[in-house]
C-alpha cells in the first residue's frame, strides 16, 4: 500500500510519507507566520486552526504575503 500524499505549495508539488498538518509544513519551510495569511483549499485559514488541519491528499496551500506601502 502507497502512504505518499500529495499537496501544492505555492503551486509546487510536494509528497510526503507521513501524516503532517499545515503548521507543520509552514514551521518546515521556515516562514515567518506574522507576516502572512494562509489560503488552505481556496479559503483563508485562520491560524488557530494551523495544528489542527492534517495535509490531504492534493491539498492546495497559498501563502499570502501582507505588503505595505505608501
Amino acid at each position: 500500500m502507497n502512504n505518499l500524499t500529495t499537496f501544492f505549495f505555492n503551486g509546487e508539488e510536494f509528497y510526503v510519507t507521513q501524516k503532517i498538518t499545515l503548521n507543520e509544513v509552514i514551521e518546515y519551510l521556515a516562514y515567518q507566520s506574522t507576516l502572512f495569511v494562509v489560503e488552505y483549499n481556496n479559503f483563508i485559514c485562520n491560524k488557530m486552526n494551523w495544528k489542527k488541519i492534517v495535509i490531504k491528499k492534493n491539498d492546495r496551500i497559498e501563502i499570502i504575503t501582507i505588503v505595505g506601502g505608501g
